[in-house]
């Protein structure tokens, strides 16, 4: 079943303007990654250090499997270097009946 997993992002209000670029750059790994299927990158209207991404993965294993691989040195990226705090993940299942 495939899973949709938010990742809150708050920005320091210094790198606003280099965000797009490390979000970018870090996401072409990701796409990359088995099991991906696809993401929307989403920027809060009235505060522009709040971003979300919406990814979608073909499962919760592969999901996982991703999650993993970002916490080696081999997943590491920049996104860090743009973050006032650790990125926040919800990972969501559809709602049987609707």
């Amino acid at each position: 079943m495939a899973i949709t997993s938010l990742l809150e992002l708050t920005l320091k209000p210094e790198a606003v303007a280099d965000a797009p670029r490390v979000i970018a750059e870090t996401l072409v790994a990701t796409r990359a990654f088995d099991g991906f299927l696809g993401v929307d990158v989403l920027v809060d209207a009235t505060d522009p250090t709040h971003v979300v991404l919406v990814e979608t993965w073909e499962s919760l294993e592969h999901d996982s499997a991703y999650r993993v691989w970002r916490s080696t040195p081999d997943g590491a990226s920049q996104l860090g270097s743009v973050l006032a705090s650790p990125p926040v993940l919800t990972k969501l299942t559809p709602l049987e009946g609707f």
